[in-house]
């Protein structure tokens, strides 16, 4: 039997012995394509190559990509583990011709695969393709010679022209063109038909492999117009190929289910292992492992809260299967066992994969039983089938509960959901964040120019450069007048622009008369400079040349900052270990602010290795290199890239010695020993697994030393203590404190004993029950409560209740004895005194305490107890 690692690398074989590039699965998180929520297809990384806005070093190329179907229109979520192919995450193979081959080659590739690489009947397979596409239907049945018999045209829906299952289209316009989809037949003893008839939804044909035909351009008017270089994009699931090759009809019964399935029923201590819950359990380790590989944190927003739905089904259908305690995260091993070997990345980050799932287990597992207990008696008290919105909305808000998630347990009662009632309950919040948010928007500029501004600023600050555009109010003009704010572009620049955390130049432009202030630069559209700022002096036209200044002194302290972000990121990787990635930064002249992935806070002693790390690399002096190469080379170098950027076939490289190498287009110090300093100044958790560092170097560096030093001798001279003392007499003065709050206590109790003593002799007798109810001047809450007990011991039976007040603040505490709870409770007699004096409480029967704020009522609720007490010992 072959394994699914088999299969995966007995097909980018294949296709590599016949010229195709074997190309890297993609992150899940699209890079080039912000329509998307995750990586859904094999296509994706190379989109801008089909679309002809990237050129690669090859025509054509293989891959397994790793997908995930879990949000956003292709929402796969409800469906998993109670269908034989429904997955959050699935792996698609595929070859793709960019303008290389076409039908002909892509036809053969995929028969010969199918039939002879791996050996499939081709008896069992059966071939569909666009009704019109004459071209493919030759091949299929003149050349490669199959089967008449299974073979089928499928046309258009009625009234929809190219609107067909096999047909493709990248969008409303842009390319498309017919497809053939190749299906295998599981055989006479499954429901359902061949494709193209009216049982074609059953299980017995299984579609296993689309062979896509780039061949047209679609325009806004739905002309088609062939495209100069016809393309190909295929995609096979490798779960659907296991399963006919391990001759099981269920995807989660080919071998990487069934070993993922065993282990979940171990760790769940569920041995039916035809459990839905367990096949749920497997899917999801899989999409929540990936996509915290690729930096997707468990979060309320965006794909993290995709990541923290899935993690939150895994975590209920483990609680269904009675396991209450951490389990989800137990998987990863054995995910890692599986598929590790094909995805290094995943062996990488293990650890951090263990520890983030199992820190969002614990965060819900504190929400989970109280919220199931609430859903538990909404649906007992149900008088229809449909769950309200209002009660879906309540568990959604308060228990974190995912809509799909209630869903699901509704899915197993036979409920529905009132899904419109929980849309307007979320445009109610909506609405309400709206109303409370005092945010300001800044404005935003973007345009649209066909233009390109050249970079000249990594070896200069000063540069002419001609004046292609101006904007002003987001709109294009052809002048700016003296007082206007707007954008200038310029055909080349030394300012940078705002680029991989690196805040953009400040500085002027100025010509004859003229001076623009540029308080910003940012890239826009591409590669084309926007300097932000204000015409202080002149006019300032199109055509116009000026000469552009970099501000030298905030260029430098920013490029200090940027190297030593760089250094930090290394040394970060030393002391943490490998699964540290970059996940945000931002780089100006005051400060430096580094996000990356970890899942715990930072130790003191490990901050301290870190900084003493980062100031070593500084004193060393080493020169800043840079070196323009392949992103092949720089990857096989050992360059750290950053997550989820794209990068052309070119990058630049920058060598700080043998400590750091780095893919980064920023601006640098010459020699990291121009850092002069660095200080790290705080450390902190912004999301579940990311942590941020903030730090200063060179001046501002020093700047917060001696501010740090002014602190302590300030905090020396309130000690009355020298500097190199100070730790002691602090010591010394904490230990004097802690004394002299155990003699307080101490005093407290002998006060709390003698006016006890007091105290006793003014209780009265009511129906053979002592009762007394006073006020005791200058008493906490633990003195009543030590009173309390001395009354209890020297009057017997006895009711009492005891108030302090401080401030606005009101005390109380009550106490029964056991011998009198049967009758009367101290909770219910601190109720009735506590809302007198506007407050609340409760307890145990034989003593309980609460608070109020009316202490002017005080009197009149303590005068209450007697009769309080009358009227339960009916006296």
């Amino acid at each position: 039997m072959k394994s699914s690692a088999d299969i995966r690398k007995a097909f980018l074989d294949y296709f590599a012995e016949h010229g195709h590039e074997v190309v890297a699965s993609s992150p899940l998180v699209p890079m080039n394509d912000p329509t998307l929520l995750f990586t859904n297809a094999g296509m994706v990384q190379f989109k801008d190559v089909f679309l002809g806005r990237e050129k690669r070093n090859y025509v054509r190329a293989t891959s397994s990509q790793r997908c995930v179907r879990a949000g956003g229109k292709h929402n796969d979520l409800e469906n998993v583990g109670y269908t034989a192919r429904h997955h959050t995450f699935f792996e698609m193979l595929g070859n793709f011709s960019f303008g290389d081959y076409f039908k002909r080659d892509a036809i053969k590739y995929a028969w010969e695969f199918l039939t002879v690489t791996l050996g499939l009947p081709a008896e069992k397979l059966w071939v569909t393709i666009y009704d019109e596409d004459e071209e493919a239907a030759d091949i299929w049945l003149n050349e490669v010679g199959i089967n008449p018999s299974s073979f089928t045209r499928i046309g258009d829906k009625p009234g929809k022209r190219y609107e067909s299952d096999n047909f493709w289209s990248m969008g409303d316009t842009g390319p498309c063109g017919p497809c053939s989809e190749i299906f295998y037949d599981h055989g006479e003893g499954i429901w359902g038909s061949p494709p193209g008839t009216p049982e074609e939804d059953g299980d017995r044909y299984i579609e296993i492999w689309n062979l896509v035909f780039m061949q047209y351009n679609r325009d806004a008017d739905g002309n088609m117009t062939p495209l100069p270089k016809p393309s190909v994009d295929t995609g096979m699931g490798l779960e659907r190929l296991a399963a006919v090759l391990q001759d099981v009809h269920s995807n989660y019964e080919i071998d990487l289910f069934a070993s993922l399935i065993k282990v979940a029923g171990e760790v769940t201590g569920c041995n039916d292992l035809e459990e839905k819950s367990l096949r749920v359990i497997a899917d999801h380790i899989r999409s929540c492992a990936f996509l915290v590989v690729d930096g997707v944190m468990p979060s309320n927003e965006g794909r993290g809260f995709v990541v923290r739905r899935i993690i939150r089904r895994a975590i209920r259908h483990g609680y269904m299967l009675g396991k209450n305690d951490p389990f989800f995260f137990q998987l990863v091993d054995p995910l890692v066992k599986e598929m590790g070997e094909s995805y290094p990345e995943l062996v990488q980050a293990a650890d951090q994969v263990k520890r983030v799932l199992k820190q969002e287990e614990e965060r819900f597992a504190e929400t989970l039983e109280q919220g199931m207990k609430i859903l538990e008696e909404v649906i007992a008290g149900l008088d229809s089938t449909v769950i309200p919105g209002e009660t879906v909305f309540k568990l959604y808000d308060t228990y974190g509960f995912p809509a799909d998630l209630t869903a699901d347990v509704a899915r197993e009662r036979d409920l529905t959901l009132d899904m419109d009632g929980f849309s307007r309950e979320m445009e109610a919040q909506r609405e309400r964040a709206r109303a409370a948010s005092q945010f300001g928007v800044n404005q935003e500029f973007s345009l649209s120019l066909d233009a390109e501004t050249l970079f000249t600023g990594y070896g200069q600050l000063e540069d002419e450069g001609s004046v292609v555009a101006l904007v002003r109010d987001g709109e294009s003009v052809e002048s700016l007048a003296q007082g206007e704010s707007g954008m200038v572009i310029l055909d080349q620049t030394p300012f940078y622009a705002e680029s991989g955390g690196q805040v953009g130049d400040q500085g002027v432009l100025e010509a004859n008369g003229v001076l623009f202030e540029v308080d910003d630069t940012r890239k826009q559209a591409g590669s084309v400079f926007a300097h932000i700022g204000k015409l202080e002096e002149g006019e300032l036209r199109i055509g116009d040349t000026v000469n552009a200044q970099v501000n030298d002194f905030t260029r430098q302290a920013t490029a200090l900052n940027h190297s030593a972000t760089h250094l930090l990121h290394s040394a970060l990787h030393t002391v943490l270990g490998e699964h540290v990635a970059q996940k945000g930064s931002l780089v100006d002249a005051e400060r430096l602010r580094f996000d990356f992935s970890h899942f715990e806070p930072i130790s003191r002693e490990q901050l301290q290795e870190i900084e003493q790390m980062v100031n070593e690399q500084i004193r060393r002096n080493h020169p800043v290199e840079t070196q323009i190469m392949s992103l092949d080379d720089a990857r096989e170098s050992g360059a750290k890239a950053l997550f989820g950027e794209k990068y052309t076939d070119e990058v630049r490289v920058l060598n700080m010695g043998d400590f750091s190498t780095e893919l980064c287009g920023g601006i640098h110090a010459n020699a990291v020993g121009d850092i002069g300093l660095c200080k790290i100044t705080s450390e902190s958790s912004i999301a579940a697994g990311v942590r941020r560092i903030e730090g200063v170097t060179a001046q501002r560096a020093l700047e917060w030393i001696e501010a740090d030093e002014e602190r302590v001798q300030r905090l020396a001279d309130l000690v009355k203590s020298g500097r190199d003392d100070i730790e002691e007499k602090v010591i010394n003065i904490l230990d004097r404190n802690r004394k002299l709050e155990k003699e307080l206590e101490q005093l407290k109790a002998k006060l709390a004993s003698a006016a006890g003593s007091d105290l006793a002799s003014g209780a009265i007798e009511v129906g053979g029950v002592k009762v007394l109810a006073a006020k005791l001047e200058g008493a906490d809450p633990k003195s009543l409560r030590d009173t309390m007990d001395q009354l209890k011991s020297k009057l017997g039976s006895a009711v009492i209740v005891l108030a302090t007040v401080s401030g606005e603040k009101v005390s109380l505490v009550a106490g029964v004895t056991k011998n009198l709870t049967g009758k009367m409770k101290a909770g219910d007699l601190i109720k009735m005194v506590a809302e007198q004096v506007g407050g609340k409480g409760g307890g145990r029967p034989d003593m309980a305490q609460a608070g109020g704020n009316n202490p002017e009522s005080l009197p009149d609720a303590l005068a209450q107890v007697e009769n309080w007490v009358r009227e339960k010992t009916g006296v």
